[in-house]
Order: structure tokens, then C-alpha cells, then sequence
């Protein structure tokens, strides 16, 4: 007879227990991003200290709870997440800093770009600027008072620009090498070596459903996008010339760098340093910044994009090291194995039924905690770790599933997405000063989040069929076919 595996930490009413600490963050997550209109990673740690600290009474014993706590903040995943997040936060604001999005607003102006395309030229630019910077929330709230008057004066369907601006940030979210979805997507799997997978090696494998999906995006917002009312032609230059600058488009050097470090060096920190200090020199040398706006102390106070970088990942930090520390407890009282043990079956399945499970599990957590789709990979991940390597799964290709689940369709929820809800904020405030504009409403916006259905659906093929799919060989290898294939 088997023995029972015995663990270190052990709850009063049994270690169904140590799901608690998991379910107070995520109700406190509902709460502030549902209804208390917080949307802030900062509300997600509070709720996780306080899930940490009431569910530590329930423990039999307090000091294992928190040694479990600790392991689990001092593991490896939290902390390289926690470091990467700060490099990336520091590019991202100096490509804020450095106009890149005026830089594509001026190639809009010069092209004169009319209403049949305008839908489709917004998901481009947005995808192309959250894909650099990393952020899908600020560029969608940098682009909405942009491209929304812009895309009303030419004619387009406002509606549908609503959602390719949405639709672009949340490309850029699922591909971009400094986004947190990419990086908490790959480095939550891991090889059976105990190695972690590449960012840059995960970003190339998912560019073929990435690119596929944009394209249908792409063509859907061709055909529909150029049915909305017509303005005076002469308020739309006013407004592209007033929010356009050719010198952004130096901003792109950076950009380009950062790639091609991350894919020669496969080391996004190496990337991230390299990337930022090239793009710092451009704007230096061509005048977009000065010195002042890469960092400045005046009267006690610290300005410029470095430490921007810094405050503006401060709170997904500190949500990330409470995550690991809920991780830690599962693990240290069974029930992240229970829970591995209840997704993976009791019987051998099939690749595809692996897939499944862990596609929709991440977008069922991301949902729960209002479409924050890096903290979602998070809690998530190492689930989609244990299940997906008994199966064999390629951490690339597991890492995959879990960016697109987590970023796209829980994103089109108007009741819980923090993504429709912080658009309208910005939609609502852009209607005020530009009365031209058609009211939206949330529920419309879902109707142009085309990327948000094209993504999983190519996905959903990918599993069906099989497109793609890669199986993990000795040694970090990439293999065809699985052993035991069924």
C-alpha cells in the first residue's frame, strides 16, 4: 500500500483550507475592480495581506504558515518576475517619454488615411506601441483621446475604433517581450531540468498565432470599420497636427535594439539595460528629451522616466510577491498537488484535452480577478506547469495558451474587465471635449474587441488540429511528437 505523502503545513478542517487565502485576494480582487472602481495592482496585494494574515489562524501551526509564505516569495519565479518587471517598467516609460505614439499620429496626418482604413490603422499603431512599451492600460488610455476624435472626424464607425485602440493594446500585451503577460506566462513553466524558458524564444514561437490573429483583425476592421458620421475635414487635421511628431519615430531604434538583443542574448535583462540606454541617447541626441526627463531631484522630489518606471510597477511588484506567497502555501499544505491531481485525470489524455483544461482554467482565474491578465498568469501558471508537463507540453507552448486565455476573452466582460471599464473612463472624458463624437456604451465596446475573439479562436484551431503544438525532449529539447501520444 501506497504511503500518504505527509506535508508541512496543515490546516484546521483539512488542506481544503489552504484554497482560503487564494479566495479572500481574489474576492477583494471583484470587489475593488468590480464595484469599488479601484484598478490599481496595488488593491490586489492589499488583498493579498490581508488573505495572508486571516487565513494564518486557520493554521495549525502559525509559523509553518508563514515559513510556507516566505518559501514561496523567496522561490525563483517571484523574484525574477519581481526584477523584470522593474527593467521593463523603466523602457517602457521612456518610450512614453520618447512620443512614440506622436510619431504614428504623424504618419496618419501625411498619409490622410480615410474612414475604410482608420479602424484598422489604430489596431496597428496601438499594437505596435503597447508591443514597446509593454503597457496595454496606459496605451489604451494615451490613445483613446488620440485616435477616437480623429477616427470620428474621418468617418469611422467610433465604436469600432473603441475597440481596435483595445484590441491593438491587447496584442502588444500577449507578444510584447516586456509585457507582464509574457513574462509571467513563460517564466511560471518550466523544463523538467528545472530550467526556465527563454522570453525571446517564447515571443518568436508565438508570433505565427499572434500575426494570424492580427491579420483577421485586421481585415475585419477593413470591412467594418469606415461607417460612422463625417466631420469637418479641416477639425481633423487641427487635432492629428496638434498630437503629431515625426521625431517620435526615432523611438523605434530602441525598440528594434531591444529585439534583437533579447533574440541574440536570449536574456531579457540584458535586453531591457541595452534597449533603454540606446533610447535614451536618441532622444538626447535628437531632442525629444533632455536630461531632466530621464531623471531629475529638485526640492527633495525625484522626476523622470526611470523612476516612473519604478513607482508605476511598485504595486504589480508587491501583487506578484503575494501571489508566491499563496503559491507557497498550496504547495506546503497538498493542495496544489490535489489541484494538479484533479486537472490532470485519473487516466491518460490527450494533448489536446491538457490543452484545453489549461486554456480555459486561465481564463476562468483571469476573469474571476478582472481580466488583470499578468497576476492571472501568475496564479495560474504553476498549475498549468504541474498538468501541462505530465502531458508533455512544451513550456512554450504551454506559456502560449496561458497569455492568450488570460488576456482575451475575459477582457470582453463590460461588467468586470478593467479594460473596458478604465476605456470608458477615457472614452467618456474624451465625448466631453469633443461633442462631435457618438456616445458608446459598455456594452458595445466587446462588439470591436475583434482581437479578443480572433486570438483564442486560432488557438482553439491550433488545438483541434494540432498546429504548432510541440512536446518537450531530453535536455530542453523541442520534439514533435509525444511518446505516448494518444
Amino acid at each position: 500500500m501506497m504511503e500518504k505523502k505527509k506535508y508541512e503545513l496543515e490546516f484546521y478542517g483539512g488542506k481544503l483550507v489552504g484554497l482560503l487565502p487564494l479566495i479572500i485576494m481574489v474576492a477583494f480582487a471583484i470587489y475593488f475592480f468590480g464595484f469599488a472602481g479601484v484598478y490599481d495592482t496595488t488593491a490586489l496585494a492589499l488583498g493579498g495581506v490581508v488573505a495572508l494574515m486571516l487565513s494564518s489562524f486557520l493554521a495549525k501551526k502559525m509559523k509553518s504558515f508563514w515559513g510556507a509564505a516566505i518559501s514561496g516569495m523567496a522561490d525563483e519565479l517571484g523574484n525574477t518576475v519581481a526584477l523584470i518587471l522593474f527593467i521593463v517598467g523603466v523602457f517602457g516609460k521612456m518610450m512614453t517619454r520618447g512620443h512614440i505614439a506622436q510619431g504614428f499620429i504623424w504618419i496618419g496626418a501625411e498619409l490622410h488615411i480615410g474612414p475604410s482604413v482608420i479602424c484598422a490603422f489604430a489596431f496597428i499603431i496601438t499594437a505596435i506601441i503597447a508591443t514597446s512599451t509593454g503597457t496595454s492600460i496606459g496605451t489604451t488610455l494615451t490613445m483613446v483621446p488620440i485616435l477616437l476624435p480623429v477616427g470620428a472626424i474621418m468617418g469611422a464607425n467610433v465604436v469600432m475604433v473603441a475597440g481596435a485602440i483595445l484590441s491593438g493594446a491587447l496584442f502588444g500585451d500577449s507578444i510584447g517581450p516586456v509585457s507582464d503577460v509574457t513574462i509571467a506566462s513563460s517564466q511560471t513553466q518550466k523544463y523538467k531540468s528545472g530550467n526556465l524558458p527563454d522570453i525571446s524564444g517564447v515571443v518568436k514561437s508565438r508570433l505565427k498565432y499572434s500575426l494570424t490573429a492580427a491579420a483577421f483583425t485586421i481585415v475585419f476592421f477593413l470591412f467594418f470599420g469606415g461607417k460612422g458620421t463625417g466631420i469637418d475635414p479641416a477639425e481633423s487635421m487641427k487635432i492629428m497636427q496638434e498630437y503629431s511628431d515625426p521625431k517620435g519615430l526615432l523611438m523605434m531604434i530602441p525598440m528594434v535594439v531591444l529585439l534583437a538583443v533579447a533574440f541574440k542574448t536570449r536574456n531579457i535583462f540584458i535586453a531591457g539595460t541595452v534597449g533603454t540606454v540606446v533610447g535614451a541617447i536618441v532622444g538626447i541626441i535628437s531632442g525629444i528629451m533632455i536630461p531632466a526627463d530621464i531623471l531629475l531631484v529638485k526640492d527633495g522630489a525625484m522626476s523622470g522616466f526611470i523612476i516612473d518606471g519604478i513607482t508605476n510597477m511598485i504595486g504589480t511588484v508587491a501583487a506578484v510577491y503575494m501571489i508566491v506567497a499563496i503559491i507557497g502555501i498550496l504547495k506546503a499544505c497538498g493542495m496544489m498537488d490535489s489541484l494538479v491531481s484533479v486537472l490532470s485525470g485519473k487516466k491518460e489524455e490527450s494533448s489536446m484535452a491538457t490543452e484545453m483544461k489549461i486554456s480555459f482554467g486561465t481564463a476562468l482565474t483571469s476573469l474571476l480577478i478582472g481580466t488583470m491578465n499578468g497576476p492571472a498568469c501568475l496564479m495560474f501558471g504553476p498549475i498549468a506547469d504541474e498538468v501541462g508537463q505530465k502531458a508533455k507540453l512544451h513550456p512554450y507552448r504551454r506559456a502560449n495558451l496561458i497569455a492568450c486565455f488570460s488576456t482575451t476573452l475575459p477582457a470582453l466582460s463590460p461588467v468586470s474587465s478593467v479594460y473596458i471599464i478604465l476605456a470608458m473612463g477615457g472614452i467618456t472624458a474624451t465625448i466631453k471635449d469633443y461633442d462631435f463624437i457618438d456616445s458608446i456604451s459598455p456594452m458595445q465596446l466587446p462588439m470591436g474587441m475583434f482581437f479578443c475573439l480572433a486570438f483564442p479562436l486560432v488557438f482553439i484551431v491550433s488545438m483541434i488540429t494540432g498546429w504548432g503544438r510541440e512536446y518537450e525532449g531530453p535536455n530542453d529539447t523541442v520534439v514533435k511528437k509525444r511518446e505516448d501520444a494518444i
